[in-house]
């Protein structure tokens, strides 16, 4: 049996931190695991930057209720789940994927959870787990799945490599020209007639 285990932002949904960035007027924030392959400095480095400014959870959340879903995306994905399971495995937040998850048909998400105080202020981060992408993959494999993966960031990459077969999409010229072995498809059709043909 097969999982398709699939990114969330830059895949599915516009990458959240560049609209936060732009909403709140902070360039610094445009920065993503496309620029920075080190998950826990990039959140840092973020963490750093809201508390700076004195933003919390709230300010994110209003900015988040205003994105959909990439145009395509749910029909795609609804196409998806009518051939195999599909589970999202993101390095985003509970708190912030959740509204978005409403949008997508509430499919399965894998991700992470963020410390927040009363106030409101994000003051850290827990991981759901060590590379959390490649060691669900990884999981699902030992439970007897095989895993077909994709995504667009570096972040990515681990799942991609070690599935059964594995895709970048929309991914970076940078990504793309470094991993030359990995297909890079740029249309949710392609990705879906990949995968199709994965699955026959």
């Amino acid at each position: 049996m097969y999982v398709t285990c699939l990114d969330l932002e830059g895949v599915l949904v516009p990458e959240i931190w560049i609209a936060f960035a732009e909403a709140s007027g902070i360039p610094e924030l445009k920065k993503t695991t496309r620029d920075e392959p080190d998950y826990n400095k990039l959140m840092n480095y973020r963490l750093a930057i809201l508390k700076e400014h004195g933003l919390g959870l709230k300010e994110i959340q209003d900015v988040i209720a205003t994105i959909d879903p990439m145009e395509g995306a749910k029909e795609f994905l609804d196409e998806l789940r009518s051939l195999c399971q599909v589970i999202i495995i993101s390095d985003t937040f509970a708190q912030f994927a959740a509204p978005l998850m409403k949008k997508l048909g509430m499919p399965t998400i894998f991700c992470n959870e963020l410390v927040v105080a009363e106030n409101g202020e994000i003051t850290g981060f827990k991981m759901r787990c060590e590379k959390s992408k490649y060691t669900t993959v990884k999981a699902l494999q030992s439970c007897g799945f095989e895993t077909i993966a994709s995504g667009d960031s570096y972040n990515d990459l681990g799942m991609i490599n070690a599935s059964k077969a594995g895709f970048l999409f929309k991914s970076t010229e940078k990504i793309k020209a470094d991993n030359p072995d990995l297909p890079a498809l740029e249309t949710y059709d392609e990705l879906l007639q990949a995968i199709k043909a994965e699955l026959v």
